[in-house]
Formats: structure tokens, sequence, C-alpha cells
């Protein structure tokens, strides 16, 4: 993309490795870190002899933290109207930045980098392990457990994230938010509720939430909407892109309580649905991933629908031992051209009446 665009974005949450990853893979690139003081304002004394200066081939991370800047970077860009000139990137969504989305409209590539996958961390063997500890780089490459360092991650995400997008100031509140969250995981959202329980009023809970969106925490996943009848829930469902950031939140303090956790099917869910997600955003590809859900309870956990029209239908459940019924709502599904895939927690793989039956390990929905 840099060979074809003047301007490439890379956002994900903190500590997903977007520094590591930008400053390993371009070393010609300068680099300048605009969470320092000192950097914005050595570069906001003279935003354009600071461009000029420093020419082409550079990257400013955390951009999001000077959007001034972004203004200068489209004139340079349009004036040397050449590809791979700069490299932005931040933990929170430039996109919902208007000043930054206009600025840049036509001349940036955006890209997306989650934590690991479960390919880049050698395919684990424990299933409860793996959702407890879940995916950051920094936990897995300096042994860090679980329960030292979300909760740091937590406090260091509310006191530098949250208070620089929006003055929030019952931070109590904001965290009870988080767990309230955490607890309605894989489930349909349901504003009013959330809200109630945390406290808040309603417009407050969706500004909160968009918040967490922005900054790469939780996803939400919508509906599929070309159905075969009107009875359709519109409501979209919530999952967070770190399984362990979510048992940090419920208060799991061991990967043995995941075992009989009330939420260990939803957990379990939440670390399927966020492996496709991670796959398509590292092959920069946006993710085609929806649910389905008629209004009778008929459900299917994951649909994805690629360009060419082809449907994968995707159920995904928790036990580790097959059962039948895993594929009830698989062979009610009403799109008989579609692909049909059971994910569950077992070992072993097998075709059986035309569904596939896949274990966890073999994720794979994006052909390189």
């Amino acid at each position: 993309m840099l060979q074809q665009f003047p301007v490439v974005s890379l956002t994900g949450p903190r500590q997903s490795g977007k520094t590591t990853l930008l400053t390993s893979a371009f070393p010609g690139y300068k680099y300048f870190n605009l969470e320092r003081p000192d950097h914005r304002q050595l570069i906001m004394e003279d935003p354009v002899g600071f461009l000029k200066n420093t020419g082409p081939q550079v990257i400013f991370d955390e951009a999001q933290n000077l959007p001034e800047l972004f203004s200068y970077i489209q004139v340079m860009a349009d004036e040397r109207n050449i590809p791979g000139q700069y490299i932005l990137s931040g933990s929170q969504s430039f996109l919902m930045n208007k000043q930054i989305s206009q600025s840049l409209a036509g001349r940036v590539y955006v890209a997306h980098l989650l934590p690991f996958s479960m390919q880049e961390i050698k395919r684990p063997a424990d299933l409860f392990q793996t959702i407890f500890d879940g995916f950051y780089p920094r936990l897995h490459q300096a042994g860090i457990h679980a329960t030292d360092f979300f909760p740091s991650y937590l406090q260091t995400y509310i006191e530098r994230d949250i208070r620089s997008l929006k003055a929030i100031e019952d931070l109590n509140a904001f965290s009870r938010f988080l767990g309230l969250c955490a607890g309605r995981t894989g489930q349909v959202l349901n504003l009013s509720s959330l809200a109630s329980d945390t406290g808040i009023a309603v417009n407050t809970a969706k500004s909160w939430l968009s918040l967490l969106e922005a900054s790469y925490v939780v996803f939400l996943l919508q509906p599929w909407h070309k159905n075969f009848s009107k009875r359709i829930i519109k409501s979209p469902k919530l999952y967070f892109y770190d399984t362990g950031l979510a048992c940090s939140l419920l208060r799991i303090t061991s990967h043995q309580m995941i075992a009989t956790h009330y939420l260990f099917g939803a957990l379990f869910e939440n670390l399927v649905i966020s492996e496709i997600m991670k796959q398509f955003h590292h092959a920069g590809i946006r993710p085609p991933v929806y649910f389905w859900r008629e209004s009778n309870g008929m459900e299917i956990d994951c649909i994805i629908e690629k360009e060419n029209g082809q449907v994968t239908a995707i159920e995904i459940k928790a036990g580790q031992t097959f059962n039948k019924d895993f594929l009830q709502n698989l062979k009610k599904f009403p799109d008989q051209q579609a692909q049909k895939k059971l994910i569950y927690a077992g070992e072993h793989s097998q075709q059986l009446a035309g569904i596939s039956i896949e274990n966890w390990k073999a994720l794979n929905f994006v052909t390189p």
C-alpha cells in the first residue's frame, strides 16, 4: 500500500505491536512519537518547515495526539504527489475524527493491527489458558502473568486514552461500564439495560461504547441483512477484541476458573469470532463478518459473506464432545448454497451431512 498511497495509517489497541512492527519493517523511515511533548512542540512551531526539512518517509506514532498536523500532511502529500510519504500510527481510530478523515480522504490507506492471532503464538494447546491469557504481544514476550498485565493495562488505558478522547468525570462509573460490557460478551446489545445497570443515561452509554470501539477494546458484530425473512433482529452483538481482557474484567483470576464459569460458552465464541476478525484485518480485508438471528430465536453465530457472494455459515459450540444437536441450526439455515462449518472445543475434525466439523485450533478463513 505504501507503493500506491501517499499516506498509510496503522491503528489498533495499545500494546498490539504497532511501533515494533513499523520501526522493524521500515528502518529507513524517520520516527517521531507524538505522545512526546518535545516532538509535538518541534513540529508545531513550524509545521510546513518541519515537513519540508524531514522530507518524505516519516513515521508519526500516536498521531491522534496532533490532529492539527493532518491538514499540513495533506498539502505536502499533494504537492509531492509520490506514494509512501507518511505512515501514521495510533491507538485510536483516526476515522472517528472528522478533521482527520476529511483531510486525508482519498489519500490514505487504512490498516489495522490487532493483538496476536493463534497462528502467531504457535497454535496453543490448552483452550482455557488461551482464553485466559489473551493475545497481547508483551504478555507473551515477557512472560507476564495475565493477572499482573491486564489490571495495569486497563488503568493505563483509562487514564491515557479515555481522558484524551473524552472528559469523563466519573471514572468509577466508566470502569463499571467496562465490566458490564464484559458480562454481555456474545449477547445482542441492549443499550437501555446496559445504561440502567451502570447508572447512566442511554446516550452516555452509547457515547462510551463508541469510545471503546474507537480504541479497539470492543467491536459490534452486525446482523446479516440479506435475509430470507423480514423477522430480523437489527441490534448488533458485543464482543471484545481480546479474551484475556474480557476475563480480567470478569474478575477471572486463573485459567482453571474458565471451565466452570457461566460465561465459558460466550468466551469461547468470542475467541473464535475475534480470531476470524483478526485474520481478515491482518490480510488487509474489511471483515465481511455478521451473525444471523430470526425473531423466533433461530440463530447462526457467524456469517462470512465473501465478495464473490459465497456465504459461510458457522456455528460455535464450547462442548469438547461432539453432539449431533450442534448441527441443528446449520441444517435449518435457508441458504442451501452456503458452506457450513461447526467450530467446537474438541480435538477431532470430520465431515458430516455436508457440514465441516473443525476443532478450534484449525481456524483459517482467509486464503493468503
